[in-house]
């Protein structure tokens, strides 16, 4: 079962490598993130053609998550976190797909720091860990993908002090996504490569795509029964070069149920 998370940044505008990428590597499941488009302007139609049934929540212009199923239809179980009634950004989609519940997420970027934006990022990442913990006791198999915008250590950013003062490396940041782990999550990624410099995303800024200079913000949490099934794990790094490529590349894993 290989299950990906891709941060598209506009679907509509990248739907063509979208299509591409769905064709070529033929994913069972798909957590899609910033999909900047409203919820009628989800471009179903070509989901559909392209062999996916999906589940989405749009916001016109920001944010938008997404989870699209190999020949099945998702069953959504929860469109919104818990945690904060006032909260109307669509970051978070939760859904039951071939007996494992799924969730895209897409954690506030919280800049600038310090300020209003990064206290939300901050909240938001306590209630994501609030009801993950919830998830996990309820015994079901969970995995939680997609755009956590924290790169969590050192190795995880390219050697550059360009970034200190931003959001993604804070010590705050961090240390919020060191909770969410705790001792029961396994990240994915991580565990399989685990000295290596792996990176999802390059800002379109001053070829850092050329130069490798990323970061790896876009990651896979999965409960010790998936962790157990875990076979394998990566970046098709090669979309992030297409032309009018997203700023993220495709992330990956293979579970083996």
């Amino acid at each position: 079962m290989r299950i990906a998370t891709f941060n598209i940044n506009n679907i509509n505008k990248r739907l063509e490598n979208l299509l591409e990428w769905l064709e070529e590597t033929q994913p069972d499941v798909v957590c899609l993130q910033e999909l900047k488009a409203e919820q009628k302007a989800f471009p179903l139609q070509a989901i559909e053609a392209a062999g996916y049934g999906a589940v989405w929540k749009g916001q016109q212009s920001w944010n938008g998550v997404a989870i699209l199923a190999r020949g099945s239809q998702p069953v959504m179980t929860r469109d919104h976190l818990p945690g904060d009634k006032t909260d109307d950004q669509s970051r978070y989609i939760e859904a039951a797909v071939r007996g494992v519940l799924v969730a895209s997420i897409y954690a506030p970027n919280g800049n600038p720091q310090p300020g209003p934006k990064f206290d939300y990022k901050l909240k938001w990442l306590e209630r994501l860990h609030r009801h993950a913990t919830a998830l996990r006791k309820s015994g079901a198999p969970v995995v939680l993908a997609g755009d956590y915008n924290v790169a969590p250590t050192e190795i995880d950013i390219y050697p550059t002090r360009s970034w200190d003062d931003d959001a993604l490396i804070q010590p705050e940041s961090r240390a919020a996504w060191r909770k969410l782990v705790g001792r029961s999550w396994t990240d994915a990624l991580r565990v399989l490569h685990p000295d290596e410099r792996i990176y999802t995303f390059w800002s379109y800024l001053r070829n850092r795509y050329e130069r490798d200079s990323g970061l790896r913000l876009d990651h896979f949490l999965l409960t010790p029964d998936l962790a157990e099934q875990l076979v394998g794990a990566g970046v098709d790094r090669e979309v992030r070069g297409q032309p009018e490529a997203s700023d993220h590349a495709p992330v990956w894993i293979e579970l083996d149920r």
